[in-house]
């Protein structure tokens, strides 16, 4: 897989802006808020629908224009294909293009363009709260896994109408009436996706333990740990056995529900946590054992991918190795000869040799 250019116009802070590519390494350089992050959030836009520093797709759009316009060419798949997206100001909803056809959603895109994306809040996600750690893994599984994002997205609108349902009870109790039918819709989709996230952890865990203990010296031993409803013993188990789980779950929870108005149990809850020689990381890791873990997730992400689709993902190294120290540095150096890499710095000392450079300034490639 291997991204030849891309065009922007009024995206972030570029008016217009083409940029070719190297397909090895490629060093975004340029001072802080010119447009490094920006580049590379094009990138990771064009292959998935999804911004990661924006809610809604009208925050990409250039302040005063109407619309942003993001293309690029690439081979993936065995071929040479093309990807184009128009994103509008207004409530006009956005156009999909692939190889010149029009698309109807991201779907139809799917695995063209994958991307690992890695900055400076991933450093952190192991020791934040437990949305952090489920957008990580959902992001990733929605790439290795279209289907998955189907259910995940059925499974947040059944849950947001259970929510509104347990809150305007108050005022319509007959709205009780109703309720069981979306639990047993809610225990369908989560069984699903419980099904999916234990299969994803198996594998990241699996791969990210190589990697940490390359990283550690063998001093460290990796674990990752998959946690969801205390009903479920075998996260493996059929899914007709893992919604009987959740049902039960969720029933022995019913008077809490009411009582909080809220749904308090399910996959939204889920959590994942990393143990190191048996001790907890989110508790008691070092900054250094965080991000050395840290990175071993995302090079496991890059390797499953890889694995799945038969093609390396693109690696976007958002400021990341600026927050290493040299041996980390050189660390995750040594695991990027393969494949499209992207990496954004300020200071281009130690980086020079790894392959073409892109200075950036205002928005404007140099």
């Amino acid at each position: 897989m291997n991204l030849h250019n891309i065009r922007l116009e009024n995206f972030r802070n570029y008016g217009a802006a083409a940029v070719e590519f190297d397909p090895g390494v490629n060093l975004i350089l340029g001072d802080n808020a010119q447009g490094k992050t920006n580049l590379l959030e094009a990138i990771a836009f064009l292959g998935s629908g999804k911004a990661f520093r924006a809610q809604k797709a009208a925050e990409l759009i250039k302040i005063g224009a109407d619309f942003a316009q993001i293309e690029g060419d690439m081979f993936s798949q065995q071929r040479e294909q093309s990807l184009k997206w128009v994103l509008f100001s207004g409530q006009r909803p956005r156009q999909i293009y692939r190889n010149g056809v029009k698309k109807r959603t991201s779907a139809d895109i799917s695995g063209v363009l994958n991307t690992i994306l890695f900055c400076p809040e991933d450093l952190m996600v192991l020791k934040g709260g437990g949305a952090g750690r489920r957008r990580l893994a959902d992001t990733a599984i929605c790439q290795l896994r279209p289907n998955y994002e189907a259910a995940l997205s059925e499974y947040n609108r059944i849950l947001e109408q259970k929510n509104k349902i347990l809150k305007d009870r108050h005022e319509n109790p007959a709205l009780l009436e109703i309720l069981p039918e979306f639990n047993a819709r809610l225990c369908q989709v989560g069984a699903l996706i419980i099904s999916y996230r234990a299969r994803f952890f198996e594998g990241l865990g699996r791969e990210a333990k190589k990697y940490h203990q390359l990283f550690s010296g063998g001093k460290e031993e990796f674990s990752l740990t998959y946690k969801t409803v205390s009903t479920i013993s075998d996260n493996f188990a059929p899914v007709s056995e893992l919604e009987n789980c959740l049902r039960e779950h969720l029933e022995s929870h019913y008077r809490a529900e009411l009582e909080s108005s809220s749904c308090l149990t399910g996959p939204h809850k889920d959590d994942f946590d990393v143990h190191l020689s048996e001790m907890s990381l989110k508790s008691f890791g070092s900054q250094g054992q965080v991000r050395t873990a840290a990175i071993s997730l995302k090079l496991a992400q890059r390797d499953l991918m890889e694995k799945e689709s038969g093609e390396t993902p693109l690696l976007l190294l958002d400021d990341v190795l600026s927050e290493l120290d040299p041996g980390r540095q050189d660390f995750v150096l040594n695991h990027i000869t393969h494949g499209q890499v992207f990496i954004t710095c300020c200071e281009s000392d130690r980086f020079t040799k790894l392959g073409k450079t892109i200075e950036i300034e205002k928005g404007t490639v140099k």
